[in-house]
């Protein structure tokens, strides 16, 4: 199988039917020692997806991540209806495995209306193309990157993501106030918008909480440091496509009590708006670590 192609990513949304309102998903071979966080939050909204009428898209998602989920083990998502309105429907998720909860999520979908409309201007970026992909970066920085980084870097991926400034990102002594990245998705995608907005959501977590430490001068690849995801929030304002080039401009505005804050806004290449994403996690010093 063609690693490149979207093939895989889309098999991470195609849950199985257990039963009414209960579905199951799986962990992909590549996966770490646990489950990436935005696994958990896309396939937790495909299954609420799976409750709702075609016309209602999804337009924002509150999630915690409770325990590391286990790659190895499949994961079982169940669907509450709570509430099915006039112009919205309310769905809560809950993921467990062995019984536990690992992730819990409330997505809200409404019917499509017309009504006012503004938004912030995308910031200034060079075009994705000029930028050198992960490949090329991996080769650029491979006598500054830990051993495990480097492989993780270098595997290949439907992922096409190309960091702006990517000297702030890997000598993060600058202190960074921010960091941008464009990404898409590898080959052409079904229309689907349930596809491309469940697709957004797994690679919505990506590379936010590197955002925190990048004003400290640290990274997520540095040791001394325990950083795992708390929640995660996403809006999505207008339909999207992840097959094209989107940019991710990210920014920390706080971090204190072992803790980090972190904003994104996703930007078209044409400068639109699309969807804006928040999340909070754990930064700890390892030395100062409690049990």
């Amino acid at each position: 199988m063609d690693e490149t192609a979207p093939s895989r990513l889309l098999a991470l949304l195609d849950l199985e039917a257990v039963a009414p309102d209960l579905f199951r998903g799986y962990s992909p071979p590549s996966s770490g020692r646990q489950v990436y966080g935005g696994q958990a939050v896309a396939q937790a909204l495909v299954a609420a997806t799976r409750t709702v009428p075609a016309d209602r898209p999804v337009h924002s998602l509150h999630g915690y991540f409770v325990l590391a989920g286990d790659p190895m083990t499949p994961i079982d998502f169940a669907v509450e209806r709570v509430r099915d309105g006039k112009s919205f429907t309310t769905r809560r998720c809950n993921a467990t495995q062995r019984g536990q909860t690992i992730f819990s999520m409330e997505a809200s979908f409404q019917r499509r209306e017309q009504g006012l409309t503004h938004a912030v201007p995308m910031p200034d970026a060079p075009d994705p193309e000029s930028l050198d992909d992960v490949h090329a970066l991996v080769e650029r920085f491979r006598a500054f990157l830990p051993e495990q980084v480097e492989s993780w870097l270098d595997r290949r991926s439907a992922l096409d993501m190309r960091v702006v400034a990517p000297d702030d990102v890997f000598f993060p002594e600058r202190r960074a106030a921010g960091q941008m990245i464009w990404f898409r998705v590898r080959g052409a995608l079904p229309d689907d918008p349930g596809i491309h907005n469940a697709l957004l959501a797994y690679l919505s977590d990506m590379t936010l909480l590197n955002t925190a430490l990048l004003v400290h001068g640290l990274t997520i690849f540095d040791p001394k440091i325990q950083v795992a995801s708390l929640d995660h929030a996403l809006w999505i304002h207008e339909a999207l496509r992840v097959d094209q080039w989107l940019l991710y401009a990210q920014k920390s505005p706080w971090a204190g009590g072992a803790r980090a804050l972190t904003r994104g806004e996703i930007f078209t290449r044409e400068g639109r708006l699309v969807a804006s994403v928040s999340q909070e996690g754990l930064v700890r010093l390892r030395d100062a670590a409690q049990s």
